[in-house]
Protein backbone atom coordinates (compact mmCIF):
# COMPACT_ATOMS: atom_id res chain seq x y z
CA UNK A 1 0.00 0.00 0.00
CA UNK A 2 1.20 3.24 -0.98
CA UNK A 3 0.60 6.32 0.71
CA UNK A 4 2.05 9.86 1.97
CA UNK A 5 1.44 9.14 6.04
CA UNK A 6 2.65 7.18 8.44
CA UNK A 7 2.41 6.13 12.19
CA UNK A 8 5.62 7.22 14.18
CA UNK A 9 6.32 5.78 17.41
CA UNK A 10 7.40 7.88 19.42
CA UNK A 11 9.65 7.52 22.65
CA UNK A 12 8.99 9.75 25.87
CA UNK A 13 10.95 10.60 28.60
CA UNK A 14 10.95 7.95 31.91
CA UNK A 15 10.58 10.85 34.44
CA UNK A 16 12.92 13.90 33.47
CA UNK A 17 10.84 15.55 30.73
CA UNK A 18 14.70 17.51 29.03
CA UNK A 19 15.43 13.69 27.88
CA UNK A 20 12.77 13.86 25.10
CA UNK A 21 14.42 14.48 21.93
CA UNK A 22 14.21 16.88 19.30
CA UNK A 23 13.63 14.54 16.48
CA UNK A 24 10.50 13.58 18.67
CA UNK A 25 9.53 17.38 19.62
CA UNK A 26 9.52 17.70 15.58
CA UNK A 27 7.88 14.61 14.69
CA UNK A 28 4.64 15.23 17.98
CA UNK A 29 4.08 19.29 16.15
CA UNK A 30 4.22 17.39 12.66
CA UNK A 31 1.42 14.80 13.27
CA UNK A 32 -1.99 15.28 12.33
CA UNK A 33 -2.94 13.04 15.14
CA UNK A 34 -1.43 11.65 18.31
CA UNK A 35 -2.69 8.66 19.99
CA UNK A 36 -1.68 7.85 23.78
CA UNK A 37 -1.78 5.07 25.89
CA UNK A 38 -3.14 7.70 28.32
CA UNK A 39 -4.03 10.81 26.87
CA UNK A 40 -3.78 12.50 29.77
CA UNK A 41 -0.19 12.05 30.80
CA UNK A 42 0.69 12.74 26.99
CA UNK A 43 -1.13 15.69 27.37
CA UNK A 44 1.33 17.12 29.96
CA UNK A 45 3.78 16.44 27.60
CA UNK A 46 2.72 18.28 24.77
CA UNK A 47 1.72 21.36 26.77
CA UNK A 48 5.19 21.24 28.61
CA UNK A 49 6.42 21.61 24.76
CA UNK A 50 3.73 24.30 23.56
CA UNK A 51 2.51 21.82 21.46
CA UNK A 52 -1.35 21.68 20.65
CA UNK A 53 -2.48 18.57 18.73
CA UNK A 54 -5.85 16.30 19.05
CA UNK A 55 -5.29 13.39 20.50
CA UNK A 56 -6.61 10.02 21.18
CA UNK A 57 -6.97 7.01 23.31
CA UNK A 58 -4.91 3.99 22.54
CA UNK A 59 -3.94 1.52 25.50
CA UNK A 60 -4.58 -2.13 25.65
CA UNK A 61 -8.87 -2.22 26.17
CA UNK A 62 -9.26 0.40 23.02
CA UNK A 63 -6.74 -0.93 20.99
CA UNK A 64 -8.65 -4.00 18.90
CA UNK A 65 -11.72 -1.28 18.39
CA UNK A 66 -9.42 1.75 17.18
CA UNK A 67 -6.33 0.22 15.62
CA UNK A 68 -8.06 -0.31 12.27
CA UNK A 69 -9.72 3.07 12.25
CA UNK A 70 -5.72 4.90 12.85
CA UNK A 71 -3.97 2.80 10.22
CA UNK A 72 -6.61 3.78 7.68
CA UNK A 73 -6.50 6.96 8.60
CA UNK A 74 -2.67 6.91 7.82
CA UNK A 75 -3.33 4.87 5.02
CA UNK A 76 -4.86 7.73 3.85
CA UNK A 77 -2.64 10.15 4.07
CA UNK A 78 -2.46 11.09 8.06
CA UNK A 79 0.49 11.53 10.10
CA UNK A 80 0.18 9.57 13.27
CA UNK A 81 2.23 9.55 16.42
CA UNK A 82 1.85 7.12 18.92
CA UNK A 83 3.01 7.34 22.65
CA UNK A 84 3.36 5.50 25.75
CA UNK A 85 2.99 6.63 29.02
CA UNK A 86 6.62 6.87 29.59
CA UNK A 87 9.92 5.87 27.48
CA UNK A 88 9.75 3.50 24.31
CA UNK A 89 6.52 2.44 23.42
CA UNK A 90 5.88 -1.63 22.35
CA UNK A 91 8.19 -2.65 24.97
CA UNK A 92 5.74 -3.72 27.88
CA UNK A 93 2.62 -1.76 26.37
CA UNK A 94 0.36 -2.40 23.55
CA UNK A 95 2.43 -0.51 20.99
CA UNK A 96 3.71 -3.75 19.51
CA UNK A 97 0.37 -4.78 18.62
CA UNK A 98 -0.23 -1.82 16.22
CA UNK A 99 2.84 -1.87 14.64
CA UNK A 100 2.22 -5.26 13.84
CA UNK A 101 -1.02 -4.46 12.58
CA UNK A 102 0.11 -1.64 10.90
CA UNK A 103 2.77 -3.81 8.81
CA UNK A 104 0.09 -5.96 8.09
CA UNK A 105 -1.73 -3.38 6.83
CA UNK A 106 1.36 -2.24 4.58
CA UNK A 107 1.02 0.87 5.92
CA UNK A 108 4.39 3.01 6.56
CA UNK A 109 5.91 2.57 10.42
CA UNK A 110 8.63 4.85 12.07
CA UNK A 111 10.72 4.20 15.31
CA UNK A 112 12.30 6.58 16.60
CA UNK A 113 15.03 6.11 19.12
CA UNK A 114 14.74 7.18 22.64
CA UNK A 115 14.46 6.42 26.54
CA UNK A 116 14.41 3.22 27.73
CA UNK A 117 13.83 2.36 31.39
CA UNK A 118 15.06 -1.20 30.79
CA UNK A 119 18.78 -0.24 28.98
CA UNK A 120 18.83 2.30 31.63
CA UNK A 121 18.62 0.02 34.43
CA UNK A 122 20.86 -2.50 32.67
CA UNK A 123 23.91 0.59 32.05
CA UNK A 124 22.79 1.94 35.88
CA UNK A 125 22.97 -1.51 37.57
CA UNK A 126 26.82 -1.96 36.83
CA UNK A 127 26.54 -5.90 34.92
CA UNK A 128 29.66 -6.66 33.31
CA UNK A 129 27.41 -9.13 31.18
CA UNK A 130 27.37 -8.64 27.53
CA UNK A 131 23.96 -10.31 27.18
CA UNK A 132 20.37 -9.48 28.77
CA UNK A 133 17.17 -11.11 28.61
CA UNK A 134 14.18 -8.69 28.83
CA UNK A 135 11.35 -10.29 30.46
CA UNK A 136 8.62 -7.49 31.03
CA UNK A 137 6.65 -7.10 33.80
CA UNK A 138 7.91 -9.93 36.76
CA UNK A 139 4.69 -12.32 37.16
CA UNK A 140 2.45 -11.17 39.63
CA UNK A 141 1.80 -14.97 41.01
CA UNK A 142 4.42 -16.87 43.09
CA UNK A 143 3.96 -20.35 41.49
CA UNK A 144 4.57 -17.92 38.07
CA UNK A 145 7.63 -15.97 39.55
CA UNK A 146 9.24 -19.25 40.90
CA UNK A 147 8.65 -20.99 37.04
CA UNK A 148 9.89 -17.94 35.74
CA UNK A 149 13.43 -18.16 37.94
CA UNK A 150 13.78 -21.69 37.38
CA UNK A 151 13.62 -21.16 34.01
CA UNK A 152 16.02 -18.55 33.52
CA UNK A 153 18.06 -19.46 36.55
CA UNK A 154 21.46 -21.05 34.42
CA UNK A 155 20.75 -18.36 32.02
CA UNK A 156 24.06 -16.86 30.88
CA UNK A 157 22.82 -13.10 30.37
CA UNK A 158 21.54 -10.61 32.65
CA UNK A 159 17.68 -10.47 33.56
CA UNK A 160 15.90 -7.51 33.31
CA UNK A 161 12.28 -7.24 35.00
CA UNK A 162 9.58 -3.88 35.60
CA UNK A 163 7.83 -4.35 38.66
CA UNK A 164 5.56 -2.70 40.74
CA UNK A 165 6.27 -0.72 44.15
CA UNK A 166 3.16 -2.29 46.04
CA UNK A 167 4.94 -5.96 44.67
CA UNK A 168 8.52 -5.46 45.24
CA UNK A 169 8.82 -7.31 48.45
CA UNK A 170 6.85 -10.61 46.67
CA UNK A 171 9.61 -10.09 44.12
CA UNK A 172 12.27 -9.69 45.75
CA UNK A 173 11.46 -12.51 47.82
CA UNK A 174 11.04 -15.12 45.38
CA UNK A 175 14.26 -14.06 43.50
CA UNK A 176 15.94 -14.47 47.02
CA UNK A 177 14.37 -18.15 47.94
CA UNK A 178 16.01 -18.96 43.88
CA UNK A 179 19.06 -17.29 43.99
CA UNK A 180 20.16 -16.12 47.01
CA UNK A 181 23.70 -14.81 46.87
CA UNK A 182 23.17 -13.78 43.21
CA UNK A 183 23.88 -10.13 42.97
CA UNK A 184 21.26 -8.00 41.25
CA UNK A 185 20.33 -4.31 41.15
CA UNK A 186 16.71 -2.40 41.94
CA UNK A 187 16.28 0.36 40.31
CA UNK A 188 13.68 2.54 41.44
CA UNK A 189 12.53 5.78 40.31
CA UNK A 190 14.93 6.03 37.16
CA UNK A 191 15.82 10.06 35.52
CA UNK A 192 13.74 11.11 38.36
CA UNK A 193 14.35 13.79 41.25
CA UNK A 194 14.48 10.66 44.10
CA UNK A 195 16.49 8.31 41.70
CA UNK A 196 17.54 4.88 43.64
CA UNK A 197 20.10 2.17 42.97
CA UNK A 198 20.27 -0.46 45.22
CA UNK A 199 23.33 -2.69 44.03
CA UNK A 200 23.71 -6.08 46.86
CA UNK A 201 22.55 -9.84 46.56
CA UNK A 202 19.21 -11.10 46.28
CA UNK A 203 19.13 -11.88 49.88
CA UNK A 204 20.21 -8.62 51.15
CA UNK A 205 18.18 -6.65 48.70
CA UNK A 206 15.35 -8.78 50.13
CA UNK A 207 16.31 -7.34 53.44
CA UNK A 208 16.85 -4.30 52.56
CA UNK A 209 13.63 -3.00 51.22
CA UNK A 210 11.31 -5.48 53.37
CA UNK A 211 12.62 -3.66 56.30
CA UNK A 212 11.66 -0.36 54.16
CA UNK A 213 7.94 -1.67 53.43
CA UNK A 214 7.47 -2.21 57.30
CA UNK A 215 8.51 1.54 57.94
CA UNK A 216 6.90 3.23 55.00
CA UNK A 217 5.10 2.53 51.56
CA UNK A 218 7.56 2.20 48.85
CA UNK A 219 7.07 4.30 45.76
CA UNK A 220 8.02 5.02 42.20
CA UNK A 221 8.72 2.47 38.99
CA UNK A 222 11.05 0.54 39.64
CA UNK A 223 13.25 -2.28 37.44
CA UNK A 224 14.90 -5.27 38.51
CA UNK A 225 18.49 -6.23 37.01
CA UNK A 226 19.88 -9.59 38.07
CA UNK A 227 23.09 -10.64 37.04
CA UNK A 228 24.18 -14.19 35.05
CA UNK A 229 25.39 -16.73 37.55
CA UNK A 230 28.95 -17.06 38.26
CA UNK A 231 31.23 -20.27 37.95
CA UNK A 232 30.67 -21.44 41.25
CA UNK A 233 26.85 -20.89 41.23
CA UNK A 234 26.38 -23.20 37.61
CA UNK A 235 29.55 -25.78 38.97
CA UNK A 236 27.31 -29.12 39.68
CA UNK A 237 27.16 -31.02 42.92
CA UNK A 238 28.09 -34.24 44.08
CA UNK A 239 24.51 -35.16 44.43
CA UNK A 240 23.85 -33.73 40.69
CA UNK A 241 26.00 -35.92 39.29
CA UNK A 242 25.52 -39.28 41.15
CA UNK A 243 21.76 -38.77 40.79
CA UNK A 244 22.09 -38.52 36.48
CA UNK A 245 24.38 -41.75 36.37
CA UNK A 246 21.97 -43.98 38.14
CA UNK A 247 19.44 -42.24 35.95
CA UNK A 248 20.89 -42.80 32.53
CA UNK A 249 22.18 -46.60 33.65
CA UNK A 250 18.20 -46.93 34.72
CA UNK A 251 17.41 -46.02 31.19
CA UNK A 252 19.22 -48.78 29.92
CA UNK A 253 22.55 -46.66 28.81
CA UNK A 254 26.06 -48.63 28.21
CA UNK A 255 28.33 -47.33 30.56
CA UNK A 256 30.12 -45.64 27.88
CA UNK A 257 27.32 -44.19 26.18
CA UNK A 258 26.26 -42.96 29.94
CA UNK A 259 29.45 -41.61 31.05
CA UNK A 260 29.79 -39.58 27.40
CA UNK A 261 26.38 -38.42 28.37
CA UNK A 262 27.20 -37.09 31.53
CA UNK A 263 30.18 -36.05 30.41
CA UNK A 264 28.91 -33.98 27.81
CA UNK A 265 25.94 -32.39 30.22
CA UNK A 266 27.94 -31.35 33.54
CA UNK A 267 31.55 -30.48 31.38
CA UNK A 268 33.62 -32.77 33.17
CA UNK A 269 35.99 -34.87 32.42
CA UNK A 270 35.78 -37.99 30.57
CA UNK A 271 37.52 -40.53 33.56
CA UNK A 272 35.31 -38.78 36.34
CA UNK A 273 32.09 -39.29 34.41
CA UNK A 274 33.40 -43.11 34.22
CA UNK A 275 33.79 -43.42 37.53
CA UNK A 276 30.23 -42.50 38.28
CA UNK A 277 28.46 -44.19 35.96
CA UNK A 278 30.39 -47.88 37.09
CA UNK A 279 29.83 -46.42 40.53
CA UNK A 280 26.08 -46.20 39.98
CA UNK A 281 26.08 -49.26 37.36
CA UNK A 282 27.13 -51.43 40.38
CA UNK A 283 24.91 -50.09 43.03
CA UNK A 284 22.25 -51.26 40.86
Amino acid sequence: MNSDGKITIVPTPIGNLGDITLRALETLRASDLVCAEDTRITAKLLAAYDISKPLMRLDENSLSKRALDVIARAAQGANIAYCSDAGMPGVSDPGLRLVRAAREAGVSIEVLPGASAALVAYVASATVCPRFYFGGFFPRKENERQRTLENLRTLDAALIFYESPNRLVSALTSIARTMPTRRMAVCRELTKLHEEIVCATAEQACNIFTKREAASSIKGEIVLVIDPPDESENKPSAADLEQRASELISQGARTKEAAKCLATEFGISKNTAYDLVMKAANSK
